[in-house]
């Protein structure tokens, strides 16, 4: 009896790319797919750590396995630019052998089918798939608007708006992709937001080469819904909008985090607060603040005299007991107290949590989509990367939230953070706005939805060893393969 087509998932080496390939791979494997799923060493032990019951459990279909990424033990995985050059080295020639050598004894998963890697990862991926004959799919699990200014690198280079060899900002640095895109800055695109100049000006090379490398994918999927970036997808309408796909929770189990989960005290905590009482805030897995600006956070909290749940990371850098204010944990974190604070949250659940009323967020995309499904307005607060571009869709495009706003010294000082959390309690729009956008995001991945349509033909694809087209499900474009896409990097 012949094994299921196996896909062998490659996630980018950041929480917030495991966690949506993690859901793909599930998404996949409800499909019929075996699913190989590739983490570096280093994460494979985190994402282990923190699953409730071990390695095995609610994974069903899906393998873990680890290879390494070339760092050495206690270096700081978050030098990005590092760590993404590493990879080609390290992890290539891992992921290259486990294809090879897959099905040798003949026995299931079996032989790896097909491959669907992150895009992020980069230029070698792709070429592994394409010199051990599989077919390949990338996805891209931020914005499509971002997606959009990558695919777009010829147009900005010839309208000046960004330097060809590093990519930085030259004349006004705004632009407008389309009439109705909106206007963009930048010195806020993703390559532009990321440690110093050196480091923006690999980076952005590192992402030419991928776009050109994309062009060798048979499909591209995207973590967004037609109606949230209609823009985007009529002006690249070949990569497939999938989501919002879910992510982190399977069946009330935490998928792909790095943290280990606490118990669910911050849950028993939400079901004592009053409806739409309660401020959300949490920043995701690299956010780091200085001393001042930790200080300001917490008393603006304070200062609100709201209800208020603070994800505060181990290594958020200043977090430590004594960075709080004086006397601010016996203030408003004693028991009866104003705030919860804790290390680690199950975000879906503490969205979907009805005493929740507003988000106070990095804005990266897997919170972003989180707080759309869930129907909670935002306090939008980046920190790097596309995170700007998408805090421009939540206060400016889709109206869902308001933007914190620094002072002169580049503070957000604890008054702005408490007028703003204000605002967005009393806005009975931004709540419909949101609402609506719910809405739209849960039918696009219901059974008959377009994001649920179009996933349904990215699997069956990627079952099919020749390839074929896919028809997107929007409304009537039907385009073909990605590699069309990129016909503009050519010249």
């Amino acid at each position: 009896m012949a094994c299921p087509p196996h896909a062998i998932v490659i996630p980018y080496p950041a929480q917030g790319h495991v966690i949506p390939l993690m859901e793909v791979a599930h998404a996949l494997a409800d499909r019929g797919f075996n699913v190989t799923f590739v983490n570096t060493e280093f994460n494979h032990a985190r994402v282990v750590a923190a699953m409730s019951n071990g390695a095995g459990s609610g994974l069903g279909r899906i393998r873990l396995v680890e290879v390494p990424d070339g760092m050495a033990p206690g270096e700081d995985r978050n030098q990005l630019v590092r760590l993404t050059i590493l990879m080609a080295e390290f992890m290539a020639p891992r992921v290259e052998e486990l294809i090879l050598r897959s099905g040798e004894d003949g026995a299931c998963p079996g032989k790896i089918t097909c491959m669907v890697t992150d895009y992020n990862v980069g230029y070698w991926a792709v070429d592994i798939a394409r010199r051990t004959g599989i077919r390949v799919g990338a996805v891209w699990p931020a914005s499509a608007a971002v997606m959009v200014t990558l695919l777009s690198f010829p147009k900005l280079i010839e309208d000046n708006i960004i330097d060809a060899e590093d990519g930085s900002t030259v004349g006004e640095g705004t632009f407008q992709l389309s009439p109705d895109m909106p206007v963009m800055h930048s010195a806020h695109l993703a390559w532009n937001c990321i440690g110093d100049h050196d480091q923006q000006a690999t980076l952005y090379r590192l992402l030419v080469d991928g776009v050109r490398a994309m062009e060798q994918c048979d499909f591209v999927i995207c973590n967004s819904f037609q109606d949230a970036e209609p823009a985007s997808f009529k002006l690249f309408p070949n990569v497939l909008p999938v989501g919002p796909i879910l992510t982190g929770e399977r069946s009330g189990k935490a998928v792909g985090h790095f943290w280990q989960p606490e118990d669910d005290e911050c849950m028993s905590w939400l079901d004592t607060q009053p409806e739409r009482s309660v401020v959300y805030v949490a920043f995701g897995s690299f956010t780091m603040f200085d001393r001042r600006q930790f200080e300001e956070l917490a008393l603006g909290l304070e200062l609100s005299g709201r209800p208020f749940l603070w994800v505060v990371r181990p290594d958020i850098g200043h977090g430590a007991v004594h960075d709080y204010p004086e006397g601010f944990l016996d203030r408003v974190c004693g028991v009866g107290g104003q705030g919860k604070l804790v290390s680690w949250s199950p975000q879906q659940r503490v969205l979907a949590h009805p005493a929740v009323a507003c988000f106070v967020s990095h804005c990266g995309w897997n919170s972003t989509m989180e707080g759309v499904r869930n129907s909670v307005p935002f306090l939008a607060w980046p920190y790097f990367a596309d995170q700007f571009v998408n805090q421009v869709y939540i206060s400016d495009v889709w109206k869902v939230g308001l933007k914190a706003v620094a002072d002169d010294s580049g503070v957000i000082t604890k008054e702005h953070i408490a007028g703003r959390v204000e605002e967005l309690m009393g806005d009975a729009g931004m709540r419909e706005r949101v609402e609506a956008m719910k809405k739209a995001a849960h039918q696009s991945i219901q059974e008959g939805g377009s994001s649920h349509g179009n996933f349904d033909a990215f699997a069956e694809a990627m079952k099919n060893a020749a390839p074929q087209e896919v028809s997107v499900q929007d409304g009537g474009a039907s385009p073909g393969n990605f590699h069309t896409l990129a016909d503009g990097m050519k010249a």
